[in-house]
């Protein structure tokens, strides 16, 4: 059977079957990112913090934001190319589209790679440190993690003296970086006791003797006895349960299940001789005791017990664990000043009173000279817009941004002795954010140390930051798996429609036309992504 309207549009409505789902599809996709679009706006609206406005490199937005519309140009004369029948130059025009798609995935990508390796801190009283840190050194050499990848990262350091771990939920690759560390430092992690269990005939047996060494193996050995002793319990338990209530209602026969409920009970001394050893935990000991780090999303610390999210115990000393960054390219005081202001107290007294600027210079000498820039911009503002009539204040002001907040560019600006924004930045910069190496000379982003204790959340700019990265990354990675499913289905009639054109053109011409209309919705939804996120 034929299926009607495949090629040939409808008389009553002009369209074929294919262009009539594909706007039912972009309908649900309309609601979709309609969705994304107004949960952000309220989230933004309704945000206790300030929210980040202007972060993302607008050079890159820009450029793709072209890409895409000429994308959506060249996918239409694709289209018309096959109406005309000319099929080399749809190959031409498609060929562009995809890629266009490409470039644009490459853009995205360097902008993401650039998000995933840019550290931010938020101190215990709302200042927010940015930038990147250094490599960890001990003994003049890099500390590797156990791929041998020098670590450059915030790491939580405890002086284990002994670990803990849950049989059952540890995690295998922390189980080899702890071994890499303890190697690292010329220690080993053993296992304190002998493993011993009672058997399915009751006698005894080793599973695993003192003194062994921590590996996968060793853990999923114990690990294995330890599932098996669960399983032939829990049926014991169960017959023995069953039992207790059968012989309960033939004793009750007028009673109800709940009535009967308080009554039935197993006989745990009864059962005990038939039971399994169940082994959930396992101790090791670290021997000498070693200095092992710890991601800070990873652990739980403590005085002399620590966490980690497996439910492995670290036992031993949490020695000082400062981050160090090799770079600071931004101070932001945005979120401290809103907290003074929700407090009644002066900004600006609670700022000059911060630790960032009671103790380190470079914060002092920075934050004088923004205060310089502000003063040159309020000014200039107050001559360009006046005085309001009604209350007397300028009609203009800094915005907080403005006010609180020292990018790198402003780092960049005072090290050359200019006015904030005048200092020269390399095309290569409006990509990749600042060329540190070129401008060691100069100090021009300084070195810090941040005590442990004055951290009160520390991530690199992911999702895990704050609400507005993850918001920006949900979108934005959707619409990039938008352009990767469109460049993928259009490269499809690219690479493999020659037969299709041959034997039925104007078929072909229909599908490279719906194709061209989720592309169009894709440049659509980028248009919107833009401005709210590059531009305000």
């Amino acid at each position: 059977m034929e299926i009607p309207y495949v090629v040939t549009p409808r008389k009553d409505t002009g369209l074929f079957n294919s262009k009539i789902a594909i706007w039912l599809f972009l309908a649900s996709e309309v609601m979709l990112f309609g969705g994304f679009f107004s949960a952000y706006i309220f989230l933004r609206i309704g945000a206790d913090y300030p929210w980040p406005e202007r972060t993302l490199p607008v050079l890159p937005g820009l450029i793709n934001t072209f890409v895409l519309i000429f994308s959506s140009v060249t996918v239409v004369f694709a289209w018309a190319s096959l109406k005309l029948r000319k099929w080399r130059q749809f190959q031409i025009f498609m060929g562009i589209t995809v890629v266009c798609s490409v470039v644009f995935m490459v853009f995205k990508g360097i902008e993401y790679n650039v998000k995933f390796h840019h550290q931010a801190v938020r101190l215990t009283d709302y200042t927010v440190i940015e930038g990147h840190l250094g490599k960890e050194k001990e003994d003049g050499e890099y500390v590797l993690d156990h791929n041998g990848k020098p670590i450059e990262e915030d790491r939580i350091r405890i002086q284990a003296t002994g670990l803990t771990f849950n049989t059952v939920r540890y995690y295998d690759q922390w189980i080899l970086e702890l071994h890499s560390q303890a190697e690292h430092h010329k220690s080993k992690i053993l296992l304190v006791d002998d493993v011993k269990a009672t058997g399915r005939d009751g006698g005894e047996e080793t599973i695993a003797k003192a003194g062994e060494p921590l590996s996968l193996e060793l853990l999923g050995r114990i690990q294995k006895a330890h599932l098996e002793a669960k399983t032939h319990n829990s049926k014991l338990r169960r017959a023995a349960l069953r039992q207790e209530w059968s012989q309960a209602k033939d004793e009750n026969p007028a009673k109800r299940g709940w009535e009967l409920a308080s009554g039935v009970a197993i006989d745990e001394q009864a059962l005990a001789p038939k039971l399994m050893t169940e082994i959930g935990t396992v101790d090791f000991k670290v021997e000498p005791p070693a200095r092992l780090d710890f991601r800070p999303r990873d652990i739980r610390e403590g005085a002399s017990e620590s966490h980690l999210r497996d439910d492995t115990i670290v036992r031993g000393e949490m020695l000082a664990s400062p981050m160090v960054f090799h770079n600071v390219d931004a101070i932001d005081f945005q979120h401290m000043a809103m907290k003074a202001v929700e407090k009644g107290m002066d900004p600006m007294t609670v700022i000059e009173n911060s630790w960032l600027l009671k103790n380190h210079a470079f914060a002092r000498e920075a934050w004088e000279w923004n205060k310089g820039q502000v003063a040159a911009l309020e000014k200039q503002l107050l001559e360009k817009y006046g005085v309001d009539k009604k209350t007397g204040l300028p009609k203009r002001e800094p915005t907080a941004t403005e006010r609180y907040r020292i990018g790198w560019k402003d780092f960049v600006s005072m090290a050359n002795g200019v006015d904030r924004g005048e200092a020269k930045i390399a095309i290569k910069e409006e990509f990749t954010g600042p060329d540190y190496q070129g401008r060691e000379d100069k100090h021009t982003f300084p070195h810090l140390t941040v005590p442990r204790e004055q951290v009160r959340f520390a991530s690199k700019f992911t999702p895990a930051w704050n609400t507005y990265y993850a918001s920006y990354f949900t979108i934005t990675g959707l619409h990039g798996l938008h352009v990767i499913g469109g460049a993928l289905v259009l490269a499809y009639y690219l690479f493999f429609g020659r037969k299709m054109f041959e034997s039925n053109p104007e078929w072909l011409a229909n599908r490279v036309e719906v194709g061209g209309l989720f592309w169009h919705f894709v440049d659509l939804v980028w248009i919107f992504v833009f401005p709210i996120f590059y531009l305000m």
